[in-house]
């Protein structure tokens, strides 16, 4: 079984997905599009992502504010873990997102990636930190480490 980890941005998703062990995870693409709330072709490749990695769940970044209040990101995201839930008919587990874009971004800082060219990566790799550490937090929990 393989797990996929969603960064959902206002107009990129960040995609990881786990190895069949579920103890690495690997940043795969981001999905672009030009509008919030047009979401069609977006789900179309997260499907053809599903189907072409064996994906049995998905872990979706959940934007929650540093004082550990719902902010306004909050709403979208849970609309999309809806039309996700629906459209795959997989099970979607929202996970705590927060400090994953700096640390994608102090990540790329340290390979020495410019400036200019870190938000071509960030959400890959935001998904990446999300599915990574929930995978060791699923560990750790079934007393696997």
């Amino acid at each position: 079984m393989r797990v996929m980890g969603l960064d959902y941005g206002s107009k990129t998703v960040g995609v990881a997905i786990s190895d069949p062990t579920n103890t690495i995870a690997q940043g795969v693409e981001i999905i672009r599009r030009q509008q919030e709330n047009k979401l069609r072709q977006t789900l179309a490749r997260i499907e053809e992502l599903i189907v072409e990695y064996g994906v049995e769940k998905i872990v979706l970044g959940w934007p929650k504010n540093m004082d550990n209040s719902e902010g306004f990101r909050i709403e979208f995201t849970s609309e999309f873990k809806e039309k996700l839930e629906k459209r795959t008919g997989l099970p979607v587990e929202v996970y705590d997102e927060r400090l994953t874009t700096v640390m994608a971004d102090k990540a790329m800082m340290d390979v020495g990636v410019r400036r200019e060219n870190r938000k071509d990566y960030v959400d890959m790799i935001a998904a990446t930190i999300i599915l990574q550490d929930y995978l060791d937090r699923s560990r750790r929990d079934n007393g696997e480490d």
